[in-house]
């Protein structure tokens, strides 16, 4: 299973093996190939699988790190109610609580969302957003992703 905050699905849509250091990316390979191998999705609150270097990068300074500012959290209220919609919009997934797997329906359904513009309030403020906008506007043809 594969622990996810509900932006980190927007993140994971766009992801080229970018990130905030060697040992991030490192971490969010794995996470993608555990994805790629079908492992479950489970949405959750605060610090998940992808944050997990920079929420414990060294004992004791996680509570400092960004994925624990309200910001950040904020992000994940809009992102969750948007995969949601979308998700449900597209038929794909009723509800995005509980175990599910991604998939390349889901992932092409949040991918066009995303490309059109749907999720641009959740991603407002992120630092990688003008990356992600590159990305998907050229069709996500670098993304590590891809069913």
């Amino acid at each position: 299973m594969v622990r996810l905050r509900a932006h980190h699905l927007l993140c994971l849509l766009n992801y080229v093996g970018k990130g905030y250091s060697p040992v991030f990316v490192a971490n969010y390979d794995d996470v993608v190939a555990r994805l790629l191998i079908g492992a479950d999705v489970e949405i959750v609150e605060g610090a998940d699988d992808i944050c997990a270097p920079l929420a414990c990068a060294r004992q004791g300074e996680g509570v400092g790190a960004h994925c624990f500012k309200a910001s950040v959290r904020n992000r994940d209220v809009l992102a969750f109610g948007l995969v949601q919609r979308v998700l449900r919009g597209s038929g794909e997934l009723p509800d995005v609580t509980g175990r599910w797997r991604l998939g390349q329906a889901r992932v092409a359904a949040l991918r066009e969302a995303y490309r059109t513009g749907v999720f641009r309030a959740a991603c407002r403020g992120c630092q990688w957003v003008r990356l992600c906008h590159r990305v998907s506007q050229s069709d996500y043809s670098q993304c590590r992703l891809r069913f």
